[in-house]
Order: structure tokens, then sequence, then C-alpha cells
């Protein structure tokens, strides 16, 4: 079965699953070994991995070179976040048919102006007109060579401080335009408003959330009200920040990387990863001593 058929089935089981960021192949296998049904091939991690902010400071291919590494490096399927398509209807038509062509499950897109800027950023949110918005949608399904593969419309209308019914009507639009997956983003920290928009939402079409900021909310509790599909949006990266600006402090006070190994991986855990043994069978199966 292809990585988009899978993630389709998984979009549309009727249960949620949770998914997990990836920002390149080392933290792509990291998901995969974990035993993650797909990857979220996040905007703001890879920019992040990169030196970049999250508005669109790294371009769509740079994004999506990064994105087909991680391809490469795993078999699960992997979801682009494609932000807000990085410009206008042609835009997209370019990703997408880079993305369906290489074999990427999806994309999902936002409602937000070009270039957009990270959610959680105090400030303006300027959400892009619903008729051009609808144009992108529509120009990403006519131009994927996979049948399966899905488009995601991401509204970010409570983002930029609209009331629940501009969402719901964002919503319905998209969702008549040829959405496959609706994606509801909220930076409350009660997460109530996502679940009265999904309540309100009835199961129109799959669900989709990034929690960030509502963390304590139970999965239980979002699977009860419709929604499909749980992304863990940026956490290995920051995980990876944590801990590299950690072990760095570290060794600079000990002056010495001898103190730190019980906090790092050791290089069997890199090689085994990697699958460096997966060379010995090359090896006799192409009669080259490496």
């Amino acid at each position: 079965m292809n990585p988009a058929k899978t993630f389709r089935n998984l979009l549309n089981d009727n249960r949620l699953e949770l998914i997990l960021e990836a920002h390149n192949g080392l933290s792509a296998r990291v998901v995969e070994e974990a035993n993650y049904a797909a990857i979220w091939a996040s905007g703001l991690s890879i920019s992040s991995s990169m030196g970049l902010r999250d508005c669109n400071e790294a371009s769509w291919s740079q994004i999506i070179n990064i994105v087909e590494l991680i391809y490469d490096a795993v078999n699960i399927p992997i979801l682009f976040d494609g932000d807000s398509g990085y410009g206008n209807f042609n835009n997209v038509r370019h990703i997408v048919k880079r993305l369906s062509h290489y074999g990427i499950a999806g994309i999902s897109i936002e409602d937000k102006l070009f270039p957009k800027m990270n959610s959680f950023i105090n400030g303006e949110h300027t959400l892009t007109p619903c008729n051009e918005f609808i144009g992108k949608i529509k120009a990403a399904q006519d131009t994927k060579t996979n049948d399966d593969f899905v488009v995601i419309a991401r509204t970010e209308a409570l983002i930029a401080g609209m009331d629940m019914d501009a969402a719901l009507e964002r919503a319905e639009r998209y969702h008549v335009a040829g959405a496959d997956a609706i994606f509801i983003h909220s930076k409350k920290s009660d997460g109530m408003e996502i679940i009265d928009f999904a309540k309100k939402w009835n199961r129109r079409c799959p669900l989709i959330v990034a929690p960030t900021t509502y963390t304590t909310l139970a999965l239980e509790t979002l699977e009860q009200v419709g929604v499909s599909l749980y992304i863990c949006a940026n956490h290995l990266m920051r995980a990876s920040l944590h801990n590299m600006k950690n072990i760095a402090r570290e060794i600079k006070e000990q002056q010495s990387i001898h103190y730190i190994d019980s906090q790092i991986s050791s290089l069997s855990e890199v090689f085994n990863i990697l699958d460096y043994e997966e060379l010995k069978t090359a090896e006799h199966k192409y009669g080259l001593k490496l």
C-alpha cells in the first residue's frame, strides 16, 4: 500500500491517531522507531533546525528538500506542513506536484496571508480572503498525481481572533471546495473552543488538531467529539534544543566531555538507528568489501 493510501485510511478510520513531528532524517527515524503511524513535517521545526524563523524565511524548495530526506529515511507516511502555500494557487500547484510525485502523503495549507507568521507569536494574524484560499484547495486537488494524496485545509480563524461562527463558516466553505480534512487551530490553554468547534462541526469530514497549548486535554475527550488526528507539532525539535543547550553548558562548565556520557546517546545508538548493520548484508549481496 502506498503511503498516501495508508494515511488516507488513517484519517478516515473513525479513530483518533497521534502523530509526531520530524525535522530531519534522524528525527524521522526516531518517530518511526517509537511506532508512530505517521510524521508531521513541521514548518516550524524544519525552519528552526535551519536557524531560520517560522515566517517563510526558508523557501518552499529548501523545506521540501529536507522533507524528501525524511521520506527516504522512513517507511511511514508524511504529512507536509505547507504553511499558507508559499504564495498563490500557482505556488501551491508547483509544491503539490513535487510532493505527490515524490510520495508524500498529503499537504496542510492554512488560510493566512503569505508570508505567514507562526501562530504563537503575539501580534496581528491576517487571513487570506476565502475565495483565494478556496482556489488554493482546488489547485492542490487538481494538481496531485496520486488520487490518495490528501489536501487538508487549516483555518486560523480562532488564532486571528474571529468568533466561532466565522471559523465554522470558513471550514464549511473549505470542505465544500474539496478539502479532505479540516485542521482547526487554537492557542487557548484549556482547549474548550476546540471542543466547541468539534461538536458543532459534527464529523462532517475528518478533523485535525495540534494541542500545543492545551496539553492537558485528554485524547479520549477529543476522540469523543470527532477529532481524527492529534499532531504533536514541534516537540522533538524543542526537546533537541533544550538538551543541546544543557549539554553545551555542562561541557563548558566542566571543561570535559567525561561527565555527560550518561546524558547523551551512545555511538552504538546512532549506528543502530541508522542501520549500519545493513551494510554487512549488502556487502555479502553485492560482493564488495566495505
